[in-house]
């Protein structure tokens, strides 16, 4: 890249100060693909989360072109939202060097350079769903909070219809002492709820859209999370697990900052 050779060059000279020099960088990592994608190199340097390529919608040679140059530029790649199609050219098209992990719950592909490894952050997020049928949504929060280097506990299937279920799992959470904790529901929505009057800890709420009739689509839960009277609880879009793991993860890694320090 000869446009950050010439800013460290320059910052070598002294004709930019390492303040300077850090706000060119900041800003140069943008590349488009012939005409097809603005693709942001930086976004993790910048903001601790990688830009992450969403396939849903897009042609499988355009999700292929995207993420094999992201590739060589940050040897990680975050795929989500992947048809059957999508993970069949990932695969066919990776080169040498390259690994590739699929999560088919989530709908997701992670594709690293062999030499890439996540480093630990010590943050610690738990995953907690309402139903078996929230779990894809919970898993794309999960796969987000791991490649952040997180440690992320998990226990679905934890419905108010059945709430003596809910109190095994949270108190194992609690005596993890994770940072944040994720919670996904549909229907009515009540499981965040529920969570975040019991808990200490900020709770990210996620609607999915396993509901029908009045209110279908997931609308009745994304409006009855809006409406809790529960404290600490914030709420993300509608099957927006993605949304929901990076909100976790820049909680829970500067809360592990901190610690630390």
């Amino acid at each position: 890249m000869s446009a950050l050779k010439d800013i460290l060059e320059k910052t070598a000279k002294g004709e930019l100060t390492v303040e300077e020099a850090e706000k060119l960088v900041r800003v140069l990592a943008v590349a488009e693909l012939e005409g097809v994608a603005k693709i942001d190199f930086n976004r993790e340097q910048r903001k601790g989360i990688p830009e992450i390529v969403l396939a849903e919608n897009k042609a499988a040679s355009d999700v292929v072109d995207i993420t094999l140059r992201m590739m060589r530029e940050s040897g990680r790649v975050i795929v989500s939202r992947c048809s059957q199609e999508h993970f069949k050219v990932l695969k066919d098209a990776l080169p040498k060097g390259v690994s590739l992990q699929v999560n088919e719950k989530a709908r997701m592909a992670v594709i690293k350079k062999t030499d890439f490894a996540v480093k630990s952050t010590g943050g610690k997020i738990g995953v907690l769903t309402a139903g078996t049928s929230d779990i894809p949504v919970a898993e794309e929060a999960k796969v987000v909070a791991e490649e952040m280097g997180c440690e992320v506990y998990t226990s679905y299937d934890l419905g108010v219809a059945g709430i003596h279920r809910l109190l095994s799992p949270l108190k194992d959470l609690i005596m993890k002492d994770v940072d944040v904790i994720v919670v996904v529901a549909g229907r009515e929505g009540a499981l965040p709820s529920v969570v975040a009057g019991l808990v200490n800890v900020p709770i990210i709420a996620v609607p999915t859209s396993n509901s029908y009739g009045f209110g279908e689509k997931g609308v009745s839960t994304l409006m009855a999370m809006l409406q809790s009277c529960s404290l600490g609880l914030a709420v993300v879009n509608i099957d927006a697990g993605v949304a929901a793991g990076a909100v976790a993860t820049l909680i829970a890694n500067r809360a592990a900052k901190f610690r630390k320090s």
